[in-house]
Order: structure tokens, then C-alpha cells, then sequence
């Protein structure tokens, strides 16, 4: 395994200031893979150069699909109505 996995409940419980100190982790439900949370660390230079990539891919995963907030709450409002 090259990132340590843990379950979204185990994540949940975290507060920020200990997700901060996680490496990056990979985040599962039921072992099966919800999202990849990359966590920097070090230098400034070394966080940016990790943000500006995990933002790349993020830009990527979401010119196949996926929802924004909005349109899950609403989606959401509907089907309670």
C-alpha cells in the first residue's frame, strides 16, 4: 500500500488540527474507496507545488461527472418533498 488507508468514520472524528499532522491517507466506507485526502507537508514551496498538483487532478476528476454542493442540496430538497 503506498498511502495508509483509513474509514470515513476514523476521519470524521479527526479535528483539523490532527488532520493536519496525517500523511496523506486514502479515505474508505464499507473498504471501498471514497476520495484520496493528500495532506502536505514541509517547506512552503513543497505545500504549493502539492496543492497546485492535487488541484490539476481534482480539475480533471471533474470533467467526467461528480455534482456541485448546490445541485446535491437541491437534489436532495426534491427528493424529501
Amino acid at each position: 500500500m503506498l498511502i495508509p488507508s483509513i474509514s470515513i468514520t476514523e476521519f470524521k472524528q479527526l479535528k483539523p488540527d490532527k488532520i493536519k499532522e496525517l500523511k496523506s491517507v486514502e479515505v474508505t466506507s464499507n473498504g471501498e474507496h471514497l476520495f484520496t485526502a493528500i495532506i502536505p507537508h514541509g517547506d512552503v514551496y513543497a505545500a504549493d507545488i502539492v496543492k497546485m498538483k492535487a488541484e490539476y487532478l481534482g480539475q480533471t476528476a471533474n470533467v467526467s461527472g461528480g455534482k456541485d454542493l448546490e445541485e446535491l442540496n437541491a437534489s436532495l430538497r426534491v427528493s424529501v418533498s
